[in-house]
């Protein structure tokens, strides 16, 4: 299936993009990667410039483990057109928190795919959750999708907003019948939890241009509720030798979510609540 790319709207969100200025920020000494620069002006000119969007959500780089400056930095430049998710402990004090708040900091990360670099662990995620719940504050979770079913009744019981990376992240796809996938229906379906459509080239065994396999999760997602799907291109894509096109990333949007209606919601609206934007 095929559809004519709408114009971006006014005030769209990329909802995830990663910051590497290893310049002035060095990258942990157990990252697993030495990606190459990808500062806040880059990701204007290259692809801001390009596809349309005047926002975005700058998440915490695993490669920086707990060391947010290249993210808080970043944030800063973007003079309040970003949002950030940051990658710290729960016993950070509470005055912290709030001062990150004022910031535009709007969630933590938990990278939980196995082998993945995460710097936080499964046995941190509900202190953490407790923690951020006043602050409105999101759970920004990447896990192997096929394991929610054994995590379902945790994810459903954090008192906090949660948002679950790349289409559930199956990292062999599954078919939308399938007990994993409709484990992430019903978290969807119940309010509190919102997923990206991005990265599909992640996980996909058939590929581009339509990742076919990954795409008909994506638009069971669209299907079942828009109001809780949000859209990003996962910029500068790490670990990826063929780097895709934002663009055609974005064209894929219209695809999953021919309505202009929907796309709407998942570029403008739904990401204005979630992050406060």
């Amino acid at each position: 299936m095929t559809t004519t790319p709408r114009p971006t709207p006014e005030n769209a969100c990329d909802c995830h993009i990663h910051i590497y200025d290893t310049a002035r920020f060095p990258l942990s000494p157990k990252a697993l990667s030495t990606p190459p620069p990808a500062r806040w002006q880059d990701y204007v000119t290259n692809v801001q410039q390009q596809i349309g969007t005047s926002r975005a959500v700058i998440v915490q780089a695993t490669g920086y483990a707990l060391d947010n400056r290249c993210t808080l930095d970043a944030l800063a430049q973007s003079a309040g057109a970003a949002r950030a998710i940051v990658t710290i402990e729960p016993e950070t004090p509470m005055a912290e928190l709030q001062r990150l708040d004022s910031l535009g900091v709007r969630g933590v990360r938990f990278m939980l795919v196995p082998g993945g670099g995460g710097a936080l662990e499964w046995s941190q995620l509900e202190p953490m959750a407790a923690k951020i719940a006043d602050l409105g504050w999101v759970i920004n979770l990447q896990l192997d999708g096929r394991d929610l079913p054994q995590y379902l009744d945790r994810l459903r019981a954090l008192p906090c907003r949660l948002s679950i990376d790349h289409n559930g992240k199956f990292l062999v796809p599954v078919a939308p019948e399938d007990a994993a996938f409709q484990a992430l229906l019903r978290l969807v379906d119940e309010g509190n939890t919102w997923v990206k459509l991005s990265a599909p080239y992640e996980t996909s065994r058939v590929g581009a241009p339509g990742y076919g396999d990954v795409s008909v999760l994506a638009s069971a997602l669209v299907r079942a509720n828009p109001e809780r799907c949000l859209w990003a291109s996962n910029y500068p894509h790490p670990g990826q030798k063929v780097v895709p096109s934002e663009k055609a990333l974005l064209d894929l949007l219209g695809v999953w979510a021919p309505s202009a209606v929907d796309q709407q919601r998942i570029l403008v609206s739904n990401p204005e609540m979630l992050y406060r934007l």
